[in-house]
């Protein structure tokens, strides 16, 4: 069984076997999922960068303060629908 100690700041040493097998480097971000009893530790994959130009707008320069105005009036219909 591994283990490590928490200091008064909140850190801890993650085992070099569990760093080892999740494939950790240094500045590696971590994921932590509550399930039932049980933590699950698992390292975030990717870059936002990689994903850049995946959804193409439909105008240039996109009107962002339009959609926010019209997806509010999807969810308070929506809402007011449910009650």
């Amino acid at each position: 069984m591994l283990e490590s100690t928490i200091t008064r700041k909140g850190q801890t040493t993650i085992p070099k076997e569990i760093r080892r097998f999740l494939g950790l480097r240094p500045n590696d971000k971590l994921f932590y999922l509550i399930e039932d009893d049980k933590v699950i530790l698992r390292p975030i994959q990717g870059d936002i960068l990689e994903v850049r130009g995946a959804v193409k707008p439909r105008k240039m320069p996109e009107d962002f303060e339009y959609i926010r105005k019209i997806v509010k009036k999807k969810i308070g219909r929506r809402l007011s629908e449910d009650s």
